[in-house]
């Protein structure tokens, strides 16, 4: 296989295949209108509160975290449900095991959350 020279267009090209599918997930996906939501609630409060930029790190990396995820779960079902339009059990595996995966992220993102945020609410409350 011949090996490709480096292009300038081919890479700027890239990131304009990649910018359809973050917006292809956020205009098609519903768990993704969820997952930005929460983000921009996040966001939000984290301005609020005066996170520190290690928090900040911490909240963006989960953010950005979530819905990649969202976004590999979202590729593995529209292509599961291309190669398989009627039921496969191995199917049901692979997009339960992607699915699966997306909550274990965002469950941990809101351990983290929580984390960074009860201090700040019981500071404000005290």
């Amino acid at each position: 296989m011949e090996k490709k020279r480096f292009s300038l267009t081919d890479r700027a090209r890239s990131f304009k295949y990649a910018g359809r599918g973050i917006a292809r997930l956020i205009s098609h996906e519903h768990n993704a209108w969820i997952h930005c939501f929460v983000a921009v609630c996040v966001v939000v409060a984290g301005l609020w509160l005066g996170l520190s930029t290690l928090e900040w790190a911490a909240v963006v990396l989960c953010i950005g975290a979530v819905l990649a995820a969202e976004g590999i779960n979202s590729a593995i079902e529209a292509l599961c449900d291309r190669v398989s339009p009627g039921y496969d059990e191995a199917i049901k595996h692979a997009k339960d095991l992607a699915a699966g995966a997306v909550l274990i992220l965002a469950t941990m993102s809101v351990v983290v959350g929580l984390l960074i945020f009860i201090p700040k609410f019981i500071a404000l409350w005290s």
